[in-house]
């Protein structure tokens, strides 16, 4: 039997008889202690500054603002030359206090140009973004940029300059604060990466290539209450930081080919024969995956000699970018889902026969839909569809549409789906800088694979919680950089850890060992919805949680994403009390490392009966050291800090202490 007790009577000095009780202590439990608390805990952990963009309580202020960008985009696909050749209009609304003289924009294919700054990096030694490196001298193309007023004249000489994959666009009429607005529109060119590098590539498969395509058009940079304009350059190593806006995108395509892309398909009726149109309509009420285009549909179309072309017309509303797939291998199942409001989505996923196994991507659509029901408990999924790419592309989210792997199989297969689809919650609704915060979204999505794993198909995938003593070294080992620091200078080697693992797994601490479920989840949920298609930062987010829960949590903060501190939790001493009514066990504990946590502690008798008692992080506002009295009758077999291994402690030796054997 187990009890689970709250103390809180802090006793550090007892005035009853106490005797020693003999027993074993690691040696290292009476180390000098390398804590101290004025760092922790003394000061004020959040800034000042204005409340009018952004509230004390976490939340987007009364004056909060950010601006947009639509985008009307035709762009064709030459199959043969794997061109792709564009026409972006963009008007871009300016709802910012400021006056603009010029615009950035992010042209992302120039990573592929020799000597970008991203070969550099990867050509001098740096890190490669995909199996291959860059491969060949790509980058985008301009024909021409066009400024469009807001009383609809056109300037054709329009100034622009660019930089690396960034463009800066000077305009013509200045775009005047608080709804003011300009058009540009750029005709552009560039060739496809012939492999998965960077996020987008093509696979070519035993029917045909596979087109998965990203980064695809002149993309409007974030400008921002924090530090304007936001012009980090794409080295293929940091993600996005996108405003919001609606899209009109028409896809010209090989006749043969199918196109998915992120929004809604408007033309259905042009681009799909009567027989998968009915399996689509089937599809829409089916929890099962429904084939909508088979095998035999795709041998007959990459046995068509046909050159004719046939164009996809997609209309998404209110997303931060759009990514599309285009294939004549492409096989299809779909399937419903189920939202909380009633409302339906579709699961949607393409592959090639190589990937066509019941082991693999058969089950494809079965785990988009589980993946997406799931986070929708958090926040409802806002978009038509939720499309699984099978191509070169290991895992990249987009709006509606992920790309992962055609090799994946069983748990691998179910992992990238969650985690790509995750990230329709983070960065794709909660729209958060990628560029600077990366685990803002992965550490996030992490955290929620973790708990929709243990919750798919009853567990099947789930291989429990981690020994988180044996995890310390790697959560808080010397060479880690803190997690608050920018994407671009962690070392490669940390960047895992520090985007994905260490966040989520503080995180899982704040939720199980610090707040509990339900505070926390009520928490995480108002940071959601608050920054639901908004730009939230790290402060929005630390002091909404603080908020909702009630918790000073500024000694999480500084120990887990602030600072590389390290735990160390030891047990000093073990007294008993004893008089003629009552008797006791004193128990003293050192906090002999920088960080602090919460303390469990588990007494077990000699007869083999178990109690646990809980002590608040409070105890260590003042003290390296805490000494607790707790009424006991039993005589004690030993005392144990951290039964459950939940808490990074580096040096689990000292957290036991056992009687010595009569």
């Amino acid at each position: 039997m187990k009890l689970f007790h709250i103390i809180a009577l802090f006793t550090t000095y007892c005035l009853l008889s106490a005797k020693p009780c003999v027993g074993q202590l690691s040696d290292t439990a009476t180390k000098n202690s390398r804590y101290n608390y004025i760092e922790t805990f003394s000061g004020i952990f959040q800034s000042g500054g204005s409340r009018m963009y952004r509230t004390a309580a976490g939340l987007p202020g009364v004056h909060y603002w950010q601006n947009s960008t639509d985008y009307r985009i035709e762009v064709s696909l030459n199959e043969k030359t794997d061109e792709i050749k564009g026409r972006a209009e963009l008007t871009y609304k300016n709802n910012s206090p400021d006056t603009l003289n010029f615009v950035w924009l992010y042209l992302e294919q120039n990573l592929f140009k020799k000597n970008s700054r991203g070969d550099l990096l990867i050509t001098r030694g740096g890190t490669v973004p995909g199996p291959n490196g860059l491969l060949f001298d790509g980058g985008i193309h301009i024909t021409s940029v066009r400024e469009i007023s807001a009383e609809g004249k056109i300037y054709t000489a329009t100034k622009y300059t660019v930089s690396d994959t960034r463009m800066q666009v000077w305009l013509k009429n200045k775009v005047l604060p608080k709804k003011g607005k300009v058009s540009l529109i750029i005709e552009y060119s560039y060739t496809c990466p012939r492999a998965g590098v960077a996020r987008t590539g093509i696979y070519h498969s035993k029917n045909g290539k596979i087109y998965t395509i990203a980064q695809w058009y002149p993309r409007m940079c974030v400008y921002d209450d924090i530090q304007g304009w936001n012009t980090v350059p794409y080295t293929g190593q940091g993600e996005f930081y996108s405003d919001y806006g609606n899209f009109d995108i028409r896809i010209t395509a090989p006749e043969s080919h199918v196109v998915l892309c992120t929004g809604e398909l408007v033309n259905p009726n042009e681009v799909y024969n009567k027989a998968q149109l009915n399996r689509w309509k089937q599809a829409q009420g089916s929890d099962k995956a429904i084939v909508i285009r088979t095998n035999t549909e795709v041998e007959s179309a990459t046995a068509s000699s046909a050159s004719k072309n046939k164009t996809w017309h997609f209309v998404a509303k209110n997303v931060r970018d759009a990514a599309w797939a285009s294939s004549a291998a492409f096989i299809i199942t779909a399937a419903r889902i189920n939202l909380p409001s009633g409302n339906k989505s579709m699961s949607v996923s393409a592959f090639p026969v190589e990937s066509d196994s019941v082991h693999a991507w058969q089950r494809a659509t079965e785990y988009g839909k589980a993946s997406i029901e799931f986070s929708s408990g958090w926040f409802e999924y806002p978009y038509p569809a939720a499309i699984n790419i099978a191509g070169a592309v290991g895992g990249m989210e987009y709006p509606g549409i992920v790309f992962c792997g055609w090799e994946r199989k069983n748990r691998g297969l179910w992992d990238v789906i969650d985690h790509e689809q995750g990230h329709n919650l983070f960065p794709i609704i909660v729209g958060s800088n990628e560029k600077l915060h990366g685990w803002m979204d992965e550490g996030f999505n992490v955290l929620l694979n973790r708990l929709s794993t243990a919750a798919f198909n009853k567990g099947e995938y789930y291989g429990g919680r981690n020994d988180m003593h044996k995890a310390a070294q790697y959560y808080t080992g010397p060479n880690l950089e803190p997690i608050m620091t920018a994407v671009s200078h962690i070392r490669e080697e940390n960047r895992g850890n520090l985007l994905y693992f260490k966040p989520a797994t503080g995180l899982e601490i704040l939720r199980s060992r610090v707040l509990g479920e339900e505070r926390f989840d009520a928490a995480f949920k108002k940071y959601i919805h608050g920054w639901a298609y908004k730009h939230p930062m790290p402060e929005d987010f630390f002091r909404t949680m603080e908020n909702v829960s009630g918790e000073d949590l500024s000694w999480f903060w500084r120990g887990w994403f602030l600072n590389n501190w390290q735990l160390d939790q030891a047990i000093k001493s073990v007294q008993i009390v004893r008089n003629d009514t009552s008797s006791a066990v004193m128990i003293t504990i050192a906090n002999l490392e920088k960080m602090v946590m919460p303390v469990e502690l588990q007494l077990k008798s000699t007869s083999g009966t178990t109690s646990r008692y809980r002590l608040p992080v409070e105890i260590w506002e003042s003290h390296e050291n805490f000494t607790v009295k707790i009424p006991y009758t039993n005589e004690i077999a030993s005392v144990e800090l951290d039964p459950d291994k939940a808490l990074p402690d580096i040096n689990p030796q000292n957290n036991i202490w056992t009687a010595a054997t009569p």
